[in-house]
């Protein structure tokens, strides 16, 4: 079975999480870089930045407005922790602002910071945080109820990946199955 859906987010940290040639279809993936190091090599982003480009890949980059401006990105990813407004000014220059949640009092904090489209973390239980819940099908389909362009992220893997198609969304983000199985998730993307 595919998971098929209009588009998929794609977390990564670091460009070698990723093999673009993987990507055969044009316009159904969103790359978000999110380096947590504070060291970017610019001369490979951009060349990685082109390429992405040239297959039709839309490209974000994680809580920092100046690598974003610098490599020309589609827009800016805001993560949970980050409840900074100063990235509303790059909404009047046609940055598309991504945000990411846990819970209900921080999506309505990235709508007041300009976020179209806002990651909801955690669909399915992960094996990486101990104690920590997960939403499941039926609570994340209540959710997009009351906001309309919720993403779900978290805990989907190349096992679950059909449980997918319950959700009420076009969309869905992954992030370690990137690293972990990229070959297997990419042929079960369509």
């Amino acid at each position: 079975m595919f998971a098929v859906k209009k588009k998929y987010f794609l977390i990564i940290e670091n460009i070698k999480d990723i093999d673009l040639k993987n990507i055969k279809k044009p316009n159904k993936f969103i790359i978000i870089y999110r380096n947590n190091e504070k060291k970017n090599n610019i001369v490979n982003l951009i060349e990685f930045r082109k390429k992405c480009k040239q297959k039709l890949i839309k490209f974000y980059v994680a809580n920092d407005q100046h690598l974003a401006v610098k490599l020309n990105s589609d827009g800016i990813y805001l993560s949970a922790f980050n409840k900074s407004f100063k990235p509303l000014h790059l909404k009047r220059s046609n940055y598309q602002m991504i945000g990411s949640a846990h819970n209900l009092k921080e999506i309505k904090h990235k709508v007041k910071q300009g976020c179209k489209i806002i990651l909801f973390s955690r669909l399915f239980k992960v094996n990486y945080k101990k104690n920590l819940g997960f939403l499941g099908i039926n609570k994340f389909n209540y959710y997009t109820f009351l906001y309309k362009n919720l993403i779900p992220l978290g805990g989907i893997n190349y096992e679950n990946l059909n449980k997918i198609k319950s959700i009420n969304s076009e969309y869905f983000a992954i992030l370690s199955e990137v690293k972990k199985k990229p070959a297997k998730i990419f042929s079960r993307l369509f």
